[in-house]
């Protein structure tokens, strides 16, 4: 984090710098290692045209791979198979090693899981051609799950995913086999936190049915020699980690490998830029970049990197190759899952973190 297009964790502070406005909602945000920027955007209150873009000079989106893959919509759902089409993505994640993954739930206005929808795929990004896609049936994907995010190990072998669904879990996916297993499914850690209200703007935000915010295991995100999996609830306030060894060799004692690691508050997206072991946090409800320096363990203070009314809900983060941090504002408070006036069409930007008076 020493690039002179960066700020400095060790001083703090930041300011941020707009990349792109969207008119629809975006959440995921990824950049490779030749710098190239890719976003979804989800099918949560519209039937967006784009699913998956690759952010072009001035802003322009390129539905990516190509507009075949972005023409699945929700009104032609039985004409379009959902095995080979974006149905709902959530998450981009560029390996470092020339390729893309998408990460599907395929479950529209995070409801109905989609048949043969859920899915995480490869594109490889020289010749942006689909390579693989791993499909993930009920056992991995029930009715009512939402898988959220996904992280690689550091020889590229295994993913870990986060499902923010209905009942959180992680799974954990054999790369070469396409295996997955659905680990800590209902366990206290992948969970939302009863009795806890998610608010933004100081107030508790609720549906017009009264429910409010109700996202289970989503951020995640590993250390940096890969030895622990770091993961949260968005409604919930307990940061957990876990050995990636344990989870590596499964068993039915996994519950008691898991270790909670502080509170972080109510968060989004987890990033630990390269070559630190500090975390930073998108604190939804104070619009706000948060951070924490892990080496300091669980009870580690919490600092403000960055307060800004501009951050509406602070979603998704990426590194550039350059050690810059950009992240997503969703706006899912100013979503018509929240605002009945809400158009179907929401604006949403993606930022980059600059130093202050940069």
């Amino acid at each position: 984090m020493n690039d002179q297009n960066t700020f400095d964790l060790q001083k703090g502070g930041a300011a941020l710098e707009l990349v792109a406005r969207f008119a629809h909602q975006v959440t995921g945000v990824t950049v490779s290692e030749d710098n190239r920027i890719f976003v979804n955007f989800p099918r949560w209150t519209e039937d967006t045209a784009v699913s998956v873009a690759e952010l072009l000079a001035g802003g322009e989106v390129k539905p990516y791979p190509d507009e075949e893959w972005n023409s699945w919509r929700n009104a032609r759902k039985d004409e379009v198979s959902p095995e080979d089409h974006w149905v709902c993505v959530q998450s981009v994640v560029a390996d470092g090693r020339g390729s893309l993954w998408v990460l599907d739930p395929a479950a529209p206005a995070q409801s109905h899981v989609v048949d043969g929808g859920p899915k995480l795929v490869r594109i490889d990004l020289a010749t942006n051609k689909v390579v693989q896609t791993i499909a993930f049936g009920e056992d991995a994907a029930p009715q009512g799950s939402y898988l959220n995010d996904v992280r690689f190990s550091n020889d590229g072998s295994v993913a870990y995913l986060t499902d923010s669904g209905v009942k959180g879990a992680l799974l954990v996916v054999e790369i070469a086999s396409g295996k997955a297993r659905r680990v800590l499914d209902g366990d206290d850690s992948t969970q939302m936190k009863k009795g806890l209200d998610v608010k933004a703007d100081g107030e508790v935000l609720r549906r017009p049915d009264g429910r409010g915010v109700e996202f289970s295991a989503d951020g995640i995100e590993l250390s940096g020699d890969g030895k622990y999996l770091y993961w949260q609830a968005i409604k919930g306030d307990t940061l957990y980690r876990i050995a990636t060894d344990a989870l590596r060799q499964g068993g039915d004692d996994l519950s008691s490998k898991v270790e909670p690691f502080g509170l972080n508050g109510v968060n989004d997206g987890l990033l630990i830029p390269r070559g630190t072991n500090r975390m930073l946090l998108t604190g939804v409800e104070h619009d706000a970049i948060r951070m924490r320096d892990l080496d300091q363990g669980a009870d580690a203070p919490i600092d403000t990197l960055v307060h800004d009314e501009r951050l509406r809900w602070p979603d998704t983060f990426s590194q550039g190759p350059d050690g810059t941090v950009y992240v997503t504002s969703s706006h899912i408070q100013d979503s018509a899952f929240f605002d009945p006036d809400a158009p179907p069409a929401l604006p949403t930007e993606l930022w980059k973190l600059v130093a202050k008076g940069a």
